[in-house]
């Protein structure tokens, strides 16, 4: 026999479409840093993304708001492998 659980649909906001990439508030700029580094980041506007160029990562901006997880972020260079990084 093969059980079936209750399937439950639910597709919130899987796709707007006009869905439009809302730009950050640049009077927040000043306050935000980088939380691995602790330094200033910079604003890209074309791909609506937070980014710190010393560490070659870019945070992504959704609805306005930085997610600034590490997890979150994009490298934006090949870098070559640190110091006590395992490979995965």
């Amino acid at each position: 026999g093969g059980g079936q659980g209750p399937s439950s649909g639910q597709g919130q906001g899987a796709g707007s479409a006009s869905a439009r990439p809302e730009p950050l508030e640049p009077s927040l700029l000043r306050f935000l840093v980088c939380p691995l580094s602790k330094r200033p980041l910079r604003y890209e506007e074309a791909t609506n993304e937070l980014i710190n160029e010393e560490l070659g990562i870019a945070y992504p901006i959704i609805d306005g708001i930085p997610t600034m997880i590490p997890e979150a972020a994009r490298t934006t260079r090949k870098k070559p492998p640190a110091e006590g990084s395992k490979p995965e």
